[in-house]
Formats: C-alpha cells, sequence, structure tokens
C-alpha cells in the first residue's frame, strides 16, 4: 500500500530534500556545531592547534610593536593602560611584612615565634625596607633612576603591554658607604625585547624565546642581548647575548620574570591586555580620522559656485574673444554687485551661475553609537568598565556604577596579587637574605632556622598599593562599620581596601584624640569612643580664681 501527501488542494507534496548522511545518532555531522566542517558559517573556519609557545614567541615582536604603537599614539589605549596602572600600583606598593610564625615555630621547635615577635619582626623590616625602596639617592635602582615603587610600575606597565616583566637582581657591594648605599641589594629592569634566542636562532627543545629550559620546562637562565636590538648608539652590544642564570646555588633570584601563563608548556609572554582588540582600537581610529577630515573639509569648502563654462577649454574651441568678453563681464558684476542688507552682502548671481554646497554623504549620526560599542567591547577584553576606558559617566547610576567598578576591582585585584606573588614578592625575598645577613634583626632566642633554610615563612608579605575608593561615601563606609561590628571584617581588611595602613591609622587617632585633650579642646564625637575607660572626653576645667 502506498501513501502519497497531498496539499489542501489535492496535489502531491515534494520530496523533502534528503538529509546528511551521519554515522552518528545525533542526525547531524558532529555532535558539537562548533566541530562542523559543512555549515556555511563554520566550513571555512579552520584555525591551526598552536602549541603556546610556537602561537607566541613567532609573532611576539609584531604584536607588541602595534600595542605600544596603540599606547604611544591612541587615547583610549593610552588611558587604558593609565587606569589600570593608578589602581593596581598607585603612588606606593609597599609590603606589609607578614613572617609565617607558626610554621617557623613548626620547623624549629622554638616557641619564641609567635604573633608579637611577628609583629616586630615585621616593624623592623618594613622600616628597612623604607630605607632602601625610597632612598633619595636611589640605589635600589642599578641605573640609580627610580625608587622601588616606580620600578615595580614600570615592571607591571611592560607586563601589561609587552605580556612580560623582566629584571636582574645585582649585588654591588662596591657601593655600600657612609653617606651612599645601605644595601647591596640592586634591581636591574630589562626591556623585554632583550630576552631573545642567541643570534635570532628558531626555538629549541631547550630554549623557547631566550628561556633556557630543563627537561621539565623549568626556567634555568634567560639569554639576554646587552643591548637593545633598534640600540644604534651600542651596535656591538645589540648583537651580543649574556647568558644569566635564574638563580644562585643556593636560590637567591637573579633573574625575576613574570608573564600571564595561559596554557600549560608557555615560556613566554607576548600578549598583553591589549592584545586581543587591537584591530578594534585600530578600527575605531580609522573612523575617528575620516570624520575629522569629513568636518575639515565641509568647514573649508563651504559653498562653491558653478558656472556652465569652463573657461580653458572654450578658450580653445571658441577663440579668446567671446569667452574672454564673458570671464571678463562676470569679474566686473561681482565687482561691482557689492549690495547689502545691514552690513551682510546678498549673494547675487551673474546669469548662468548657481551656487552648490559640500556636504559628505557618511553615516555621520552613527558615529557616537559605533564608538561606544568599539569602547565597550575594548573594555572588556583590556579588564576594565566601559566608563573607566571611555570617562564618560553619565550615563550611569550609582547601583550601576559600583556594579561596574566592583567587577573591574576583581580583574585589578588579581593582577596585582599576581604580580606581586611573579614579580615583587621575588625582589623582597632576595633583599631579605642580605637583611638577614647583615642587620640586627629582633629574634626569639634559643635555635632560629637560617634564611635559606626558611626563605618562604620569613618572606610572607602582602603587599598594598591604592585604595579602591569609594563611589558614596557614606553609604560604604556605614557599611564597613557593620562589617566589623558583625565579625564579617576587620579593621586591617577595610584598610587595606583604601590603601592604609591599619596600625597607623591608629596610632595616629591616638595623637590626635591626645591633641584635643592637651589643649583644652572638647574631644569630637568622632574620637569620643576612643578615649580610655575612666577618661572623661571633656577637657580639663581651669580652676576658679581664689
Amino acid at each position: 500500500m502506498t501513501v502519497t501527501l497531498t496539499d489542501r488542494y489535492g496535489n502531491p507534496l515534494p520530496p523533502s530534500a534528503p538529509r546528511r548522511a551521519s554515522a552518528l545518532a545525533g542526525g547531524g555531522n558532529t555532535p558539537y556545531d562548533a566541530a562542523d566542517v559543512t555549515s556555511p558559517h563554520m566550513e571555512g573556519w579552520r584555525p591551526y592547534l598552536w602549541s603556546p609557545d610556537t602561537a607566541l614567541n613567532v609573532y611576539r615582536d609584531r604584536i607588541v610593536s602595534r600595542v605600544r604603537d596603540l599606547v604611544r599614539n591612541d587615547g583610549w589605549a593610552s588611558g587604558a593602560v593609565t587606569r589600570i596602572l593608578d589602581n593596581a600600583i598607585g603612588a606606593s606598593f609597599r609590603p606589609i611584612v607578614k613572617p609565617d610564625y607558626r610554621a617557623l615555630a613548626l620547623y624549629s621547635g622554638n616557641k619564641g615565634f609567635d604573633a608579637s615577635w611577628a609583629d616586630e619582626f615585621g616593624r623592623t623590616v618594613e622600616a628597612l625596607w623604607r630605607v632602601w625602596a625610597d632612598d633619595p639617592g636611589r640605589y635600589c635602582d642599578a641605573g640609580r633612576r627610580m625608587t622601588c615603587s616606580q620600578m615595580f610600575r614600570l615592571g607591571f606597565r611592560h607586563w601589561i603591554v609587552d605580556g612580560d616583566a623582566l629584571a636582574v637582581l645585582l649585588y654591588l657591594p662596591e657601593r655600600v658607604g657612609v653617606g651612599r648605599a645601605r644595601f647591596s641589594t640592586t634591581v636591574q629592569m630589562i626591556n623585554p625585547d632583550r630576552l631573545s634566542n642567541p643570534q635570532l636562532q628558531f626555538d629549541q627543545q631547550s630554549l623557547r624565546g631566550g628561556v633556557e629550559i630543563d627537561e621539565h620546562g623549568a626556567a634555568v637562565a634567560y639569554w639576554i642581548r646587552k643591548a637593545h636590538q633598534a640600540d644604534w648608539y651600542d651596535a656591538a652590544n645589540s648583537v651580543t647575548w649574556e647568558r644569566v642564570p635564574r638563580e644562585t646555588d643556593w636560590g637567591r633570584p637573579i633573574v625575576v620574570h613574570h608573564f600571564d601563563t595561559e596554557e600549560g608548556g608557555q615560556h613566554r609572554g607576548g600578549a598583553g591586555v591589549l592584545t586581543p582588540v587591537v584591530e578594534r582600537l585600530k578600527m575605531l581610529i580609522k573612523y575617528d580620522g575620516t570624520e575629522l577630515d569629513a568636518a575639515i573639509i565641509n568647514a573649508i569648502f563651504a559653498a562653491y559656485i558653478q558656472s556652465p563654462f569652463d573657461h580653458s577649454l572654450l578658450g580653445n574651441a571658441l577663440g579668446e574673444g567671446a569667452i574672454g568678453q564673458y570671464q571678463d563681464d562676470r569679474a566686473d558684476f561681482h565687482k561691482e554687485k557689492r549690495t547689502e542688507l545691514n552690513g551682510a552682502r546678498m549673494p547675487i548671481l551673474f546669469p548662468g551661475e548657481d551656487i552648490k554646497t559640500v556636504s559628505a554623504a557618511r553615516p555621520t549620526s552613527n558615529f557616537a553609537d559605533f564608538e561606544s560599542a568599539v569602547l565597550r567591547n575594548a573594555a572588556a577584553g583590556i579588564g576594565i568598565s566601559a566608563q573607566q576606558l571611555s570617562n564618560n559617566w553619565s550615563d550611569v547610576n550609582y547601583s550601576s556604577a559600583r556594579a561596574a567598578l566592583l567587577e573591574a576591582w576583581k580583574t585589578l585585584t588579581r593582577r596585582r596579587h599576581d604580580f606581586a606573588i611573579g614579580f615583587a614578592s621575588p625582589v623582597f625575598a632576595a633583599w631579605l637574605e642580605e637583611v638577614m645577613e647583615f642587620e640586627d634583626l629582633p629574634m626569639p632566642s634559643g635555635d632560629v632556622p637560617d634564611f635559606i633554610e626558611c626563605r618562604g615563612p620569613y618572606s610572607r608579605v602582602r603587599w598594598m598599593g591604592p585604595g579602591r575608593g569609594w563611589v558614596d561615601p557614606v553609604a560604604e563606609k556605614q557599611g564597613a562599620v557593620l562589617g566589623m561590628d558583625a565579625a564579617l571584617s576587620t579593621l586591617e581588611d577595610e584598610c587595606a581596601e583604601q590603601g592604609l595602613d591599619w596600625e597607623e591609622n591608629l596610632d595616629q587617632r591616638a595623637r590626635e584624640v591626645k591633641a584635643f585633650s592637651d589643649r583644652g579642646l572638647a574631644v569630637p564625637s568622632w574620637a569620643a569612643m576612643n578615649v580610655p575607660a575612666g577618661q572623661s572626653a571633656q577637657p580639663p576645667q581651669k580652676p576658679e580664681a581664689v
């Protein structure tokens, strides 16, 4: 029995198109659309499966040069880098020393390693760090140009723009002396361009983008040019490489190299935060320039007079007599016709002439929407809010602004933490090794382990950068107080979020409360809660005269 399907008029329906053959139960060519090679949208999309070093190292110089050009010449890109630097590193990036006293006590069996010792040790080390890091002589810098915070800012900038942060730690005892350096440890910042394979040879099994690795993939040495390849004034060193070990035999860092590890087996950076949005920012630059050129043309060539005759062509065809007379009449007409109305000249035309205006046929009205869409895309790729990138806060309210800044703050906090672990902490550990060797630091009585034995517990540190700030100071400060009262936060945490040291705050507050009392002034309400028990918040009264 045969069944024929018909439409409502009794006409047989056409046969359906044959389905694509498939050996899979799902009925399609592949169980995932992402793997389909027959779809018109996917068939031409077949990127190669690169290894991380092959994908980055071969194209690293081209990527970095384009990103740097954007940062130099484009305000949006330059502003994005500035926002990240100011929020992650800021003007001061300093350590809060927190030695792991429990681990030290467990390792050595010395009960003198307790919280009290950790506090005293941390205060002393922080004071010595300020002596080294903020020395007016800039002896912490091998080139004697920057403070330690400024070097960290430079390293962070290289990381987010170039993909790598690179430094070499030098030990220069010849600089130590009265009126000179107190410590021999110095930091030499290195342009990541100088890290490359000797004589620009191709990557090998044990050499990847200038990083020499062992059989486990761990870096053991770095090949660094003695001068930048574009340093024309030092041509000899620009083609000379030096092999620098990663660390000494006892584990002191020599080379500090930090980059984002996005895939297993990666040994170099090269893709900064602007890399995914380079093309879109370049498109915006071109569009912006085109709009500016069109506006300039409209301003210069606002209108012109069109005549039915071309002087050069008609002069040759008809002879100079007739056309010449016509042109002379036009000139005389425009010279004599100076009719004005209230001081404005009236446009009276010669017979056969017409006024034409210049108008560029372009979608000017769409420019703002296009610019906003590109900046939102760029902000998402960079990891900051669209308002931070554009500096335009006109289209947000308190809730949306705070939500955007909180999301951006998570990314900034993660980047700060990663940079602190990968770059700042190794510098601190190398410096602390010298301090432990030559300075008289507070130590518990009895046996204490050497620094080399417990480098990690001794060097435990928390890095403090700029504060998060407030969108609504009143509401957010009230929330911070409620969080501390409910034991959901601490004074240290709240102060750290604003780039402050909680102990310095308390010490300053105690001095201020005492200053009010010493001057016979009533302690204000914000300080009354800090008056010690048994003391009055009112100033002492003068005795009455007898």
